[in-house]
């Protein structure tokens, strides 16, 4: 089935995303890997669900076959709600980004994710072919996305609504130690 609606929403999904991207992108729950193929630098995406068009699919995206501080940005978007170890992922991403990177994360909060999926599953291609499983959740809210960023070492930068005011976009970057931030501000 067509889903011009779907691909409408990704794309202004995607076009917030591509503003702050900079360098090489890890796109972490890439799903069909729009945003990896719209991104004109280097980039890869990862899933544990082959989309058709995944880069890479592991067993678990908390552990990713790739050198720590090998990113500039990782993505997470529309997609951190869909991950069970949600935490573990974020470490793993803070591991892989280099230390001046950033990490952008989109999410719509639960009540509307889960009309929204009611609403869209004749035409959602994960609803059809893959379903919710276990540890996923419609949607998070806007403190339980900064309370795991924080926790796995992130700060952060800003917060920006968009698409009605009913999506946010997360932009943080890796937690300076004290002897970092000292050393910058001596």
């Amino acid at each position: 089935m067509k889903d011009p609606l779907g691909k409408f929403l990704m794309n202004w999904r995607l076009r917030k995303v591509f503003r702050h991207i900079r360098g090489h992108l890890l796109d972490i729950g890439c799903g069909t890997n729009e945003l990896v193929k719209s991104y004109k630098g280097e980039g890869i995406g990862v899933d544990v669900y082959q989309w058709g068009d995944v880069d890479l699919v592991v067993n678990n995206t908390a552990n990713l076959p790739f050198e720590g501080e090998t990113f500039d940005t990782v993505t997470i978007t529309a997609a951190l709600n869909h991950i069970p170890n949600r935490s573990e992922v974020l470490v793993e991403a803070h591991r892989v980004l280099r230390r001046t990177g950033i990490i952008i994360i989109t999410m719509i909060p639960p009540m509307i994710s889960r009309v929204w999926h009611f609403l869209r599953k004749p035409w959602d291609s994960d609803q059809q072919e893959r379903g919710m499983k276990s540890g996923e959740v419609f949607g998070l809210k806007p403190q339980v996305v900064r309370h795991l960023l924080s926790e796995s070492g992130f700060d952060i930068l800003f917060e920006k609504r968009f698409m009605l005011g009913i999506n946010r976009m997360t932009v943080a970057k890796k937690r300076e130690s004290i002897q970092e931030w000292r050393g910058i501000n001596n």
